[in-house]
């Protein structure tokens, strides 16, 4: 197999994979992390048990559940929710009119996915802080941390694995791309000599 044919193979199992992983991870816009695995079901119940519905009216823009269960990432739904997952600062939940409305909400502007308008990345990297004023008691115990933080503790300890996870498939890719330019640069430089000794 010449050096051309090897650039060609790798280029093509390279694309297949991508095309593979892409195929079985579809994203979900506005889903949580969490809610993930509620959605891969081919019928999918409404939170709130008034029906269920198929995978294919998932984000379809039309309201099948009065919770908006169906369409967390469109704005058919009054009552839905939309997941900004703001990788690198604080994610949160939006009203779902807001989608796609030619505003951006989510700092990563993830909100107005459609293309119409084009949201900067704006989330300050470094970690998930979430900055809140806090009140104490007499005896200088924070009230708003003693219950809550622990039922939030593991939300955000899967919110975190989440993050860390889409942050290694992202160094993943750019190093697979960067071995790719590094072949195609050793490929040029070699075809190059063989110019010059010829």
């Amino acid at each position: 197999m010449g050096n051309s044919s090897f650039l060609h193979f790798f280029c093509f199992c390279f694309l297949l994979v991508s095309t593979a992983f892409c195929i079985s991870h579809p994203h979900l816009h506005g889903v949580h992390p969490l809610d993930e695995k509620y959605y891969r079901s081919e019928v999918i119940k409404c939170k709130d048990g008034s029906k269920s519905f198929s995978r294919d009216r998932l984000n379809d823009n039309f309201c099948d559940c009065t919770d908006g269960t169906d369409e967390p990432g469109t704005s058919a739904c009054p009552a839905g929710k939309f997941y900004c997952q703001n990788l690198g600062s604080k994610p949160q939940f939006i009203f779902s009119s807001r989608v796609n409305d030619l505003f951006c909400d989510c700092c990563d502007g993830s909100d107005e996915y459609d293309g119409s308008i084009h949201c900067p990345n704006t989330c300050v990297m470094g970690g998930n802080v979430e900055y809140r004023s806090v009140n104490y008691n007499a005896e200088g115990t924070d009230l708003v941390s003693s219950g809550v933080n622990k039922a939030k503790t593991g939300v955000k300890l899967e919110e975190s694995v989440y993050n860390l996870t889409a942050l290694k498939v992202a160094v993943i890719l750019q190093l697979v791309l960067v071995i790719l330019g590094v072949i195609l640069w050793c490929l040029r430089r070699n075809r190059s000599r063989r110019r010059r000794y010829h």
